[in-house]
């Protein structure tokens, strides 16, 4: 961290001591969550706060500061979750200030840059940081998407929000949500019912999502009428989806097989966008997921895009992006000792 650089300084109007201690936060705990996302460093006297770092980072803080500054006039005070999500839309705002989008396409180059919230039945969506707004822009100029990334990023809520405003905007005639019946634990035979009874409980999260942009009603009388169509990934060989929106969630737990299959359905005036977490693959011992090898494969292939998720991209409470960072310093940490055991074994 930069702390030689010249302080970019802001007060804060009016000098209220209690809304100063909740912008701070216990500890000053929202001050280091700042300082750690931002890579910037803060110091203050009362009201007065000193940034030091990156001259464009100190710009963002010090809008940021202000921001949560007024937030504070609410009786509820300040949240570090509060302060996660306005940092993913600080993220979000500087990403948008760019002169170009990081992937690159001539396609993407194009959107217009003051991005416009997803609209649906029940309200809009809103992307929430960079990622985000690059995953919701590509999926709107490719016919065949990939988000791979931890829970809690959005990848799926975003992916549901896209296919409901193509819907109500007659762009297709119909949504498809798909999943893999491959579970963590149980087994489908386990589960009483039909088989759409079995497979309902791991749609659940689509469900719900749709329910929140459309309405319960609504959504179930466009299931009766088959235009949404929730099924397994096994119902869709043989089939040719046209003008359809189709979403393949937990795509990690595809076989190669099965993601070559799902792939090939694509029809015309059709979208897909496929969403996976390779770090939780359920699969069989031994056999590798269709989502890692469907990215390896089709990496470069014009016309498909992939948007990686991070830690940093959780929405969800702040302990879920430390829980994921966790598990992966455990998991790289281990993988390494097994590879230097190898190598000495040798």
């Amino acid at each position: 961290m930069n702390t030689r650089s010249a302080a970019h300084t802001v007060t804060l109007e009016p000098n209220d001591t209690q809304r100063l201690a909740q912008l701070c936060g216990q500890f000053d705990e929202h001050l280091h969550q700042i300082e750690q996302r931002l890579n910037i460093q803060i110091k203050n006297r009362g009201n007065v706060f000193a940034l030091y770092g990156n001259p464009e980072h100190a710009l963002t803080t010090a809008n940021l500061l202000q921001h949560l500054y007024d937030k504070t006039r609410s009786a509820n005070g300040l949240s570090p979750g509060q302060v996660h999500l306005c940092l993913q839309q600080a993220d979000m705002e500087r990403y948008m200030e760019t002169p170009t989008l990081e992937a690159g396409s001539e396609a993407e180059n194009k959107v217009v840059q003051s991005f416009s919230v997803i609209r649906t039945k029940k309200g809009n969506v809103t992307p929430r940081g960079a990622n985000q707004l690059h995953y919701v822009q590509a999926i709107q100029t490719h016919d065949i998407n990939f988000g791979v990334g931890p829970a809690g990023t959005g990848k799926t809520y975003l992916a549901v929000a896209c296919a409901v405003e193509s819907f109500l905007r007659h762009e297709v005639e119909r949504i498809l949500l798909v999943r893999p019946a491959v579970e963590a634990g149980e087994k489908l035979g386990f589960l009483p019912g039909d088989l759409s009874q079995k497979v309902d409980p791991y749609l659940r999260p689509l469900y719900d999502a749709l329910y929140e942009m459309m309405g319960t009603e609504t959504v179930g009388k466009l299931i009766e009428r088959n235009v949404i169509e929730v099924a397994p990934l096994a119902y869709m060989r043989g089939r040719t989806l046209n003008n359809a929106y189709i979403i393949l969630d937990e795509s990690q737990n595809t076989t190669r097989e099965q993601m070559k299959m799902f792939l090939t359905r694509i029809g015309f005036g059709s979208t897909a966008v496929i969403t996976g977490d390779i770090t939780q693959i359920d699969l069989p011992r031994g056999t590798r997921s269709g989502l890692i090898h469907g990215c390896n494969v089709l990496e470069g292939v014009e016309g498909i895009s992939f948007t990686h998720f991070q830690s940093k991209d959780v929405v969800r409470h702040p302990l879920v992006q430390k829980i994921v960072d966790a598990y992966d310093t455990f998991e790289n940490h281990n993988e390494n000792k097994h590879t230097n055991n190898n190598d000495t074994d040798r």
